[in-house]
């Protein structure tokens, strides 16, 4: 059976200069660590209906949400272990059912070539694509991440990502980074997840710095940035093309 897992949590985003990022890792110093993999690249492929009714619904901040993409920690080939997961918002709180397969498996399934039932999760995600029949890659994001853990084993988990970059053609986890960046010079997006609440040494952190959160999708920035014409943010138009 495929690798399966399932997250349920808080993911509180903000908007960070690179002098607050400095401030930030100083007072994160003696609570968390980087992980073990340091600094790397992540790419993801969305997937939505040529109209793109998941994002457009997302961007409407329902009381329930849901998106489906591909999402790969390196250059991925067709045999390549790579992640389909299902992203779920209710309430405020995200859950994630995410499954790994072959790139190559994964893109059949995805794009409505095979089907699987194999598992609890596989069925969850099997029921979205029957449900939205009509989806197909729309955008391909990469970015560079540094994740950060609790040195006390706690749940609590900080990364700060920059280089967003998205495009609408070359949507395939096989194809290096590259895009139009969705954030503006010197700035860094930090997610904060946890399942509970923040612990008392972040709250004063980011009080300190007056940061406060924010409402950032990577995906729904790409969208509204094109639906805008702002054509100096996103590679290409939305109008379809793969």
């Amino acid at each position: 059976m495929a690798y399966q897992a399932v997250f349920k949590r808080y993911e509180i985003k903000y908007l960070l200069s690179l002098a607050q990022k400095e401030r930030i890792l100083e007072a994160m110093a003696p609570y968390m660590a980087l992980d073990k993999y340091g600094r790397t690249v992540i790419r993801n492929v969305y997937l939505d209906t040529p109209d793109y009714r998941l994002i457009r619904r997302s961007l409407e901040k329902p009381v329930y949400k849901e998106k489906l993409r591909l999402r790969s920690y390196r250059q991925a080939g067709p045999e390549s272990p790579i992640f389909v997961e299902l992203k779920k918002k209710y309430k405020g709180v995200v859950y994630k059912r995410r499954l790994s397969l072959a790139e190559g498996e994964a893109v059949q399934w995805v794009t409505g070539q095979q089907q699987r039932t194999d598992s609890q999760i596989a069925r969850e995600i099997q029921w979205f694509l029957g449900y939205y029949r009509d989806l197909r890659p729309a955008v391909f994001l990469s970015y560079e991440r540094e994740a950060y853990y609790c040195r006390d084993g706690g749940d609590l988990r900080i990364t700060f990502d920059d280089r967003i970059l998205a495009r609408t053609d070359r949507l395939s986890l096989e194809e290096a980074p590259g895009g139009k960046s969705l954030l503006e010079p010197g700035t860094v997006l930090m997610e904060v997840k946890t399942a509970g609440g923040l612990p008392l040494w972040l709250t004063a952190a980011l009080t300190r710095e007056r940061i406060f959160k924010t409402s950032f999708s990577k995906y729904g920035k790409a969208y509204t940035d094109m639906v805008k014409g702002d054509k100096t943010n996103v590679g290409c138009d939305f109008s379809g093309h793969i």
